[in-house]
């Protein structure tokens, strides 16, 4: 073997073990952060929330934030739509200088512990600081969103096309494994608070407060080992725009690339029908089925755990299927999963388990190959941006759902027409997908295309 041959084994070689430490690195932060989407916005704040906005409430039951009357029992979810709000102008903005600048580290630091502080300072949520809660979980929030824009964009610069599909189902399955076990641990505070020598409000807000700490904490390994790319020096000194204008720009720029947005489409259209069985699923259990809190939060631990399974099992179908055609599968497996869910006998906790399996199995690996799909579809040196627009299609359009689940109760007077009509979301998508030429996508975003997509 000649010299030059040696010395590019051991170059291939050197870089492939500082490709594994980026993405171990990568993973970490979903391990990190993943806590709070579980144990702060599934779990705990919502209620916690609404009973501190209801202590602060007039005898008419209003809180009136800047002057504006607001029912108190609606103030959490105004909040969440706010946030929302802030995002979409946010995330925009830091993608635009992540890329032009190639510094997406110190942009994902920041936004991190912004909003682990924010969650941390939950802590001192007591009495009537019903305004206090409102702005640390939109500060929380919207940092979520931004740090998710940047820590999503890295995927396509740490992993070549034929690792991305399992390199992003590990990510996902970090997160839901990080949720389960502090989930676990919060739960047994909650449960067992006079044994700890706590009331109970001490400890929801000890469980708010340890998100936060969890999130700072482990997001110190992606930092210490991902690295920024270097932009072209043209681009590094361009100024970012204002989110809006920044937003518009970047969609102007998928018009030059009408199968990624096609895709883009198709991912906001079954992705409403996910995010929305994930927040109605509770009302569902509690409302229509008669199941009682500590059912559904079983039910909850027993998605985070089985998502975990999913994510890596779809993974690897993706390496013999394609991540397109895995993803079309799961969308069938929901299709069938919500359908069930509508026979499911009322007060029969075991069934609702089952249904919760079925969600479980599909939710983490729908998630992860979306995102490692996308990743082929977006041209080098706008990773940031164009993933900007994918989670705003995650969490900016995700009020369709909602509305669809909430109009159907309302016009039927039945939960179970309401979860049904979710089918529809899934059905959609699939058409949607099914149309998407992802290899001449991948082609025309300038990529190379992978054996399996």
């Amino acid at each position: 073997m000649s010299t030059d041959t040696v010395k590019r084994t051991a170059a291939d070689g050197s870089e492939a073990a500082e490709r594994r430490r980026e993405q171990r690195g990568w993973y970490v932060y979903d391990w990190a952060c993943s806590v709070y989407s579980t144990s702060v916005l599934t779990v705990f704040l919502g209620p916690y929330l609404t009973e501190i906005a209801k202590a602060a409430a007039d005898p008419e039951g209003y809180v009136h934030p800047l002057g504006i009357p607001v029912r108190a029992g609606s103030f959490f979810a105004y909040t969440v739509s706010v946030s929302v709000i802030v995002s979409v102008f946010v995330m925009p903005l830091a993608a635009a200088a992540a890329d032009r600048t190639g510094r997406k580290k110190p942009l994902l630091a920041v936004a991190a512990y912004v909003g682990a502080a924010a969650t941390a300072g939950m802590f001192f949520l007591e009495g009537e600081r019903y305004l206090l809660g409102g702005l640390l979980l939109i500060v929380a929030n919207a940092s979520l969103a931004v740090s998710m824009v940047l820590y999503n964009s890295y995927l396509p610069q740490i992993a070549p096309p034929e690792e991305r599909d399992a390199v992003s189902s590990r990510g996902w399955a970090f997160g839901y494994a990080s949720g389960a076990l502090v989930l676990v641990a919060n739960l047994v505070l909650f449960l067992a608070h006079d044994g700890f020598g706590v009331s109970e409000s001490t400890a929801v807000r000890i469980c708010l407060a340890s998100a936060g700490l969890w999130w700072g904490a482990f997001t110190l390994v992606p930092l210490k080992r991902l690295r920024d790319r270097r932009t072209p020096a043209h681009e590094a000194g361009a100024a970012p725009r204002g989110g809006w204008r920044q937003l518009r720009s970047t969609v102007r720029d998928m018009r030059r690339h009408p199968h990624t947005l096609a895709f883009l489409l198709a991912y906001l259209v079954y992705n409403d029908g996910v995010q929305t069985v994930i927040s109605q699923a509770s009302v569902y259990g509690s409302e229509e089925l008669g199941l009682g809190q500590s059912t559904l939060i079983v039910a909850v631990l027993l998605v985070q755990v089985l998502a975990v399974a999913g994510a890596l099992a779809m993974g690897r179908l993706a390496r013999t299927y394609g991540a397109k055609r895995t993803i079309l599968g799961s969308l069938v497996a929901w299709t069938a999963t919500i359908g069930a869910g509508y026979f499911l006998p009322a007060g029969a906790p075991a069934w609702f388990f089952v249904l919760a399996a079925g969600i479980g199995l599909v939710l983490g690996g729908t998630q992860a190959l979306s995102r490692s799909l996308f990743s082929h579809l977006v041209p080098r040196g706008k990773e940031a941006e164009y993933f900007s627009a994918y989670e705003i299609s995650d969490r900016g359009m995700a009020w369709l759902g909602p509305l669809i689940f909430g109009l159907t109760y309302q016009l039927t007077g039945s939960y179970r027409d309401a979860i049904v009509s979710l089918v529809a979301f899934f059905l959609l998508g699939f058409a949607l997908l099914v149309r998407v030429p992802v290899r001449r996508a991948v082609r025309d975003a300038g990529n190379p295309v992978p054996d399996r997509i």
